[in-house]
């Protein structure tokens, strides 16, 4: 039986465990990335293993989302991960570089290699061919010493891509489109390729759109062939030394296959709160905007760039609209800029922010109360914009563009004959701003630098047989890690101080959380389903440890935060009948006993106190990830202790 593109890349990378789905496998890891709001923790857990050296092909720490410098946390920050990086062998991307993913497809992505991040949309790499994925800063610590990650062995799926698209409608159309068929629950448990004569059309910016909206599937990634597009593409960064073809076999067997006609589809929308809320542009025509905002690790490629100043050139945006837009990389800028198009866009009136994820993570730009906002990014979680009120979706940057000149939600083939645009064959080469490491001999004499914020990692407990515990807090579905720890101005700069980060755990679902726990000592939280969708900061499973939380119920979880609760020591179960979360209330007294061999045979049971029942819950965790619960963590499980 043949292999699809990503049963070929674990097969070459396999080092424990057997590629049959839903069972664990090991594999060895060729490159890492880490951005700042993770970064530094993973850095002070990779500090904490022991090792002297990068073990990894490539490890490269990015700056691209802390780099409002408000007070000293920031910068200090900057500051312990570059000479981090400097001394134990790792690049480094100086602020301002721009955005991890897009920097990372540009300089670093090679076909047939794996990738994970301390970022969610780590699977933007796939857009190349690269197994790439997210990760808890722990699992990419542990990569980056040498250490196997382990994951579920992914189901696989197939999207079928034939036609054309039509003038106007993008690739972030493709990537709503699969969100409204499968919803942000859709994927998890699989790995997504896309194939069929369509893909030909696509471009790899485009290709990188679409498996950056992977992520919001609850996908474990989603992968591209590997093809001329490709090579094209390496070639034009100067790397076609990098390129290798990689295609699923002809007799590739599916899990499921999901056909999409390209020609069929028209622009649409994200509408608030959820990426998979999905309407089609010309259902909202009536709709006043307030802001636009262009960019991110989504849709901030040079190619998107162009098509939005041609879109806007020699033309001025709405009186009544604010716009911004933030370039994915140096190379992007600077090439604008020479070109002549970030002229076109500051003469329309955009308001130009460095090259860094800015307003995706809420870091800036926010929008006014109760405003509408037009984003190109991939999540519109409630007040992830900094906003609490506001009302954001998520959008093309072609429409995006069309609405900040009308002042109104605008399908943009109202706007006549679709823009053309042309693409340079060659990229412009400047990695002055990537910092290599210092040789193993002069890394001896350096010092790591770290500032009065950065506090030492929070304490972890092994498994106690018995848990007597509060419920604390209940909260309902598809809870985002931004419920469990909000990013912002306000709040990112706190992520190497997990005491001080604990006061906003949860303060989107209750304010009170935090105080209430402490109090209580020691507690559990009770959830819904795919609880812990979006981000892979691990900080949504530290600060709830911090705070004293020992056990997490759910009717289900996304894949990465219910690794980072493992990695935490915090036990992740799940109801037996989904229908019992109705019969647990916040404040109710719980006891799970037998956890010992409850994590063992899969089946636990949870007495609630307060009202005399008894609720069966279910689990299946491998040999290691018991032995990780045992130890308290994956930290300590590596450690030995």
């Amino acid at each position: 039986m043949g292999m699809t593109i990503a049963q070929k890349i674990i097969a070459n990378h396999l080092v424990d465990g057997e590629m049959i789905a839903g069972k664990e496998i090991g594999l060895r890891i060729d490159q890492t990335l880490t951005q700042d709001a993770t970064g530094t923790m993973a850095y002070l857990e990779f500090e904490s293993i022991g090792i002297d050296r990068v073990r990894t092909e490539l490890s490269v720490a990015y700056i691209d989302h802390n780099t409002l410098q408000s007070g000293f946390e920031n910068a200090d920050d900057h500051r312990y991960i570059q000479s981090v990086a400097k001394k134990y062998g790792l690049r480094f991307s100086r602020p301002g570089n721009g955005i991890c993913h897009q920097v990372h497809l540009e300089r670093f992505g090679i076909p047939g290699k794996t990738l994970i991040g301390s970022d969610s949309h780590t699977p933007t790499g796939g857009g190349i061919g690269m197994l790439a994925m997210g990760a808890g800063g722990m699992d990419v610590a542990v990569a980056m010493g040498g250490g196997t990650y382990y994951i579920t062995m992914p189901k696989m799926y197939k999207v079928n891509l034939t036609g054309q698209l039509r003038p106007w409608v993008s690739a972030k159309d493709i990537s709503l489109e699969i969100l409204r068929i499968l919803s942000v629950k859709g994927g998890v448990g699989a790995i997504i390729e896309w194939g069929g004569e369509g893909i030909k059309t696509l471009s790899v910016p485009q290709r990188a759109t679409i498996t950056n909206m992977g992520t919001e599937l609850g996908a474990t990634t989603s992968i591209f062939p590997s093809d001329e597009i490709t090579k094209a593409f390496l070639e034009a960064q100067g790397r076609g030394k990098d390129y290798v073809p990689l295609q699923s076999d002809p007799d590739a067997q599916y899990d499921r296959i999901i056909d999409i006609d390209l020609s069929t589809l028209e622009p649409l929308l994200a509408c608030p709160h959820s990426p998979d809320h999905v309407k089609k542009a010309t259902e909202l025509s009536d709709i006043k905007v307030d802001q636009v905002c262009i960019g991110s690790c989504t849709n901030s490629s040079l190619s998107d760039m162009l098509r939005v100043a041609a879109i806007l050139k020699g033309k001025k945006i709405d009186d009544s609209v604010s716009l911004s837009i933030s370039p994915g990389s140096r190379q992007v800028f600077t090439m604008l800029s020479e070109c002549g198009a970030l002229n076109d866009l500051i003469d329309a009136g955009a308001r130009i922010l460095e090259c860094a994820c800015g307003p995706c993570i809420g870091m800036g730009f926010s929008p006014n109360s109760g405003g509408v906002s037009l984003r190109t990014f991939n999540r519109n979680f409630e007040g992830r914009s900094g906003t609490r009120d506001a009302q954001v979706y998520l959008v093309s940057p072609e429409l995006a563009a069309a609405s900040a000149l009308t002042g109104y939600i605008t399908d943009p083939r109202t706007l006549g004959e679709e823009v053309q645009i042309t693409m340079p064959k060659t990229f412009r080469i400047d990695d002055s701003a990537i910092l290599l490491p210092a040789s193993p001999q002069e890394a001896k004499t350096l010092q790591v630098v770290r500032g009065p914020n950065i506090k030492p990692f929070p304490q972890t407990y092994p498994l106690t047989d018995t848990i007597e515990a509060n419920l604390t807090l209940k909260v309902g579905d598809n809870i985002t890690t931004d419920h469990i720890m909000p990013a912002g101005a306000k709040i990112l700069p706190y992520r190497s101080n997990i005491p001080h980060l604990s006061q906003f755990c949860f303060n989107v679902c209750d304010p009170d959380f935090p105080k209430r726990a402490k109090e209580a000592g020691q507690s559990i939280i009770v959830g819904g389903s795919n609880y812990g969708q979006g981000s892979s900061r691990e900080h949504a499973a530290l600060v709830p440890l911090y705070l004293g939380v020992r056990a997490v119920i759910a009717k289900s979880f996304a894949r990465i935060h219910a690794a980072n609760l493992i990695n935490a020591g915090i036990v992740p179960l799940t109801f037996e009948n989904p229908d019992d979360y109705d019969r647990l209330n916040q404040d109710d007294k719980l006891v799970l006993s037998g956890l010992f061999d409850g994590i063992v045979s899969g089946k636990v049971t949870l007495h609630n106190k307060t009202t005399g029942d008894d609720i069966a819950l279910c689990c299946s965790f491998s040999p290691r990830q018991i032995g990780m619960l045992r130890a308290g963590g994956l930290l300590k499980y590596t450690k030995g202790e």
